[in-house]
């Protein structure tokens, strides 16, 4: 008796290519876009495929799928009809590098009929072929396992050694080269002299205030706006950065590297955080003060009088002034109440919003 031959796949007509890369030291190399772009049109030629769209992701990370060009294009592979017969890939890599969520994307556009291609891991769909992609899958994912190790060791060297690892520096810090070794820039950050003057006087009113004393976070925020003191990207002072600032001890000479998990926020040991020696701005005792004041106005935390529940109103009700989402806040005076209040004012002030704190 013959085996049951498994049926050959329709060619597709109609595709959407995916081009990504991580990094822009990856973009230099022989993954770059136009790379990418110019295989994968090459291919639809030869296959006599039309490209119907194009979703470009530049420095993104194929280990989960916050991507915004990637999920634009998931939202149009679940169109009814569907708007392509397959997304084509440089490699299945460019689409995940994480095995279950390769296959769980795999199989969602499989529900609308989309084949996922990649040009240089040539598979069908017989169990065979999709056994091989698994196991391509758990290999890129075990590679970008060991590459962000390996990885996060030399940035953790690098900052030993007092140099900036290359993200945006604090607020009233710059970037500079301090050695060049061949064509790469080992760089560290010194203080910048357009900001240092708005971290002392953020300090300065933490500490002492106006005529009714010293002011708190919120309150700060809304002095720099109205102001029109600005942050590093031109934006609007809120609570939460007004609040990093006078907490951070980056601005006393010690800038902790590694803190905190990138992708989950998960604190780091001791052990993992490196201590990196910088120029202070603000001195030791006038931080140590600002800590004082703020452990002061901070409310005391009180055992819960009932089980919480959800936010009756939440995702219902908006501030009139600015449209911004209602919050339900708990007074930290006196009786304990709550009740809701514009986002917008409770992160920036009365600059930021007119209604009700």
């Amino acid at each position: 008796m013959n085996a049951r031959a498994t049926p050959a796949l329709v060619p597709p007509g109609r595709a959407a290519l995916y081009l990504r890369v991580s990094t822009g030291r990856q973009a230099e190399h022989d993954l770059s876009i136009p790379d990418q772009r110019r295989q994968l049109h090459a291919y639809c030629d030869v296959k006599g495929i039309a490209v119907i769209a194009e979703f470009v992701e530049p420095g993104a990370s194929a280990t989960d799928d916050r991507r915004p060009e990637f999920q634009r294009m998931m939202d149009s592979a679940a169109e009814k009809p569907a708007p392509f017969d397959c997304i084509i890939v440089h490699s299945f890599s460019r689409f995940f590098r994480d095995q279950f969520q390769l296959e769980f994307y795999v199989r969602r556009l499989a529900k609308n009929g989309i084949r996922l291609i990649s040009i240089t891991q040539d598979l069908g769909d017989d169990p065979m072929s999709v056994m091989m992609r698994q196991i391509m899958a758990l290999f890129d994912e075990y590679q970008s396992k060991e590459n962000a190790k390996h990885t996060l060791r030399a940035m953790r060297e690098n900052a030993r050694q007092g140099y900036w690892n290359g993200s945006r520096p604090p607020f009233g810090y710059k970037i500079a080269v301090a050695e060049q070794r061949g064509t790469r820039a080992k760089k560290k950050i010194e203080p910048d002299p357009s900001q240092t003057e708005t971290v002392r006087l953020m300090f300065r009113l933490a500490r002492i205030g106006s005529e009714d004393g010293p002011m708190g976070s919120r309150q700060i925020a809304d002095y720099l706006n109205a102001h029109g003191i600005r942050t590093q990207t031109g934006g609007r002072w809120g609570v939460g950065a007004v609040h990093q600032i006078l907490t951070r001890e980056t601005y006393i000479g010690r800038h902790r590297f590694n803190v905190s998990g990138k992708r989950k926020g998960e604190r780091k040991s001791e052990d993992d955080i490196v201590e990196m020696a910088v120029e202070p701005i603000i001195s030791e005792e006038e931080f140590a003060e600002v800590q004082k004041v703020m452990r002061s106005r901070s409310p005391q935390l009180r055992a819960p009088r009932f089980v919480s529940a959800g936010t009756l109103l939440g995702g219902v009700c908006f501030c009139a002034d600015c449209g911004g989402a209602m919050t339900l806040r708990t007074s930290g005076k006196g009786d304990q109440y709550r009740y809701y209040t514009c986002c917008t004012a409770a992160r920036r002030g009365k600059s930021g919003c007119r209604g009700r704190m």
